[in-house]
């Protein structure tokens, strides 16, 4: 019995004239997916065939399980287009993949091959007979409300059974829109904020405000790993991790700014540099985790006085969902045990205990006077770190009692893949 991996591209079919660069993405995002296993991978216009070991399949599906782009997928049984072999595969598949008797079924066939006298419902009437018939497992026919639904697809070469659909992430192939810099916390919500990105056809970078010592080389670990869980999202598995010194400008800001407005200037700081990231490495957008009304610095009336700094299109996945939603979507993803470890940052580490909910322009310019933030922020990016996380990229941060700074060095060359690294040289 063959058995191949039928996948199904979805909305990318509705691209009209875009959608030849769309498709080659992806299909190449599924082969450098699957390289290291013995797999065959036959393309064809609107879907694609992987031929697998059967050891291999747990691996394979797994592996599509985080491709973007891709809209559903399943394992599919192969025969020959005649209907005395799709009669006889067909009994073994329900004997097979049906696990008890009395289950509504139905069986649904697709022409494909237009050249057969007859036509996708006249082929199912000759079929289901003698399919019923023959299988041991006694199935109740319900063509309106059935539990399994058998598909027969008959093609010039091939003819191809299966029962199960597998949704896909769907969404389109990570790049194919541009790339943006996600601004990242060790908190829940920006890795889903950065996920939804990827599987909107973003690729993306994360730059991560790290204030070692004033906050534990832990929570830079977090990141570090949320870093290793969303690469796997990610063409040739790889994602980049900008590790960004925020201590002074931190310093600064508790130091000059009213407890208030300290969330505030914080935040337009982190805007003011990553514009300045974006700008001069070419990408497209900012992306922030944040979510309407889930903190004080999210109100309307705060993110009105915080982006008002940057003239980049920002993007917010999470704009319109609640806590337990973005939890959800981090437990299936894999980032939530990671964010939840007791280890914070400087965005939650500082917070006043009556950060202003309706804070003003006018007010935050006139509190960012009380200091140079310039000549601070000009330094800070001058000592971006850049880490290329790849699949063989390890670095254990936790219970060094360092900064980033003494962890890594100037002389730290990462550790994994042959392009795996990090620029510790300025990024400006």
């Amino acid at each position: 019995m063959t058995k191949q991996i039928l996948l199904r591209f979805g909305d990318l079919m509705l691209k009209g004239r875009n959608i030849g660069s769309f498709l080659r993405r992806i299909k190449d995002h599924v082969r450098e997916k699957m390289k290291d296993l013995d797999v065959e991978v036959e393309s064809q216009h609107d879907r694609m065939f992987i031929g697998y070991r059967q050891e291999d399949e747990r691996n394979v599906l797994n592996r599509l399980s985080r491709i973007p782009g891709l809209m559903s997928y399943s394992i599919v049984y192969v025969t020959e287009p005649d209907f005395e072999k799709i009669i006889e595969l067909a009994r073994e598949v329900i004997d097979l993949e049906i696990e008890q008797d009395g289950v509504r079924f139905k069986i649904e066939t697709k022409r494909a091959d237009k050249t057969l006298p007859l036509n996708s419902q006249e082929i199912t009437l000759k079929l289901a007979g003698p399919i019923l018939a023959g299988a041991k497992r006694r199935v109740v026919v319900d063509v309106r409300d059935p539990e399994e639904i058998l598909h027969i697809e008959i093609r010039k070469e091939h003819a191809y059974l299966y029962l199960k659909t597998i949704p896909g992430l769907g969404g389109y192939p990570v790049g194919i829109l541009g790339k943006g810099l996600v601004m990242t916390s060790s908190g829940i919500d920006s890795p889903v904020a950065a996920f939804f990105a990827m599987k909107q056809g973003i690729e993306v970078e994360l730059f991560h405000f790290e204030s070692t010592p004033m906050t534990p080389i832990e929570s830079v670990q977090k990141v570090v790993d949320v870093a290793k869980v969303l690469r796997l999202y990610a063409p040739r598995e790889t994602i980049r991790l900008h590790l960004v010194p925020f201590r002074d400008i931190h310093n600064a800001i508790l130091e000059y700014v009213p407890s208030p407005y300290t969330i505030t200037i914080m935040r337009r700081m982190m805007y003011r540099l990553a514009e300045r990231y974006v700008k001069k490495n070419r990408l497209l957008t900012i992306i922030t985790g944040e979510s309407v009304g889930q903190v004080a610095s999210q109100t309307l009336q705060s993110l009105k006085a915080i982006e008002v700094v940057t003239s980049f299109p920002i993007i917010r996945p999470l704009v319109t969902m609640d806590k337990t939603e973005i939890i959800k979507v981090a437990r299936t993803i894999g980032t939530f045990d990671i964010s939840t470890r007791p280890f914070e940052d400087c965005c939650s580490i500082y917070v006043p205990k009556q950060p202003a909910t309706k804070p003003m322009h006018i007010y935050a310019l006139r509190y960012e006077e009380l200091f140079d933030y310039e000549t601070l922020l000009e330094d800070s990016l001058k000592h971006v770190r850049t880490l290329s996380v790849g699949p063989s990229f390890e670095l254990d941060l936790a219970g060094s009692g360092m900064t980033v700074e003494e962890a890594l060095g100037n002389d730290y060359n990462g550790i994994g893949d042959e392009d795996d690294h990090v620029e510790t040289k300025s990024q400006f």
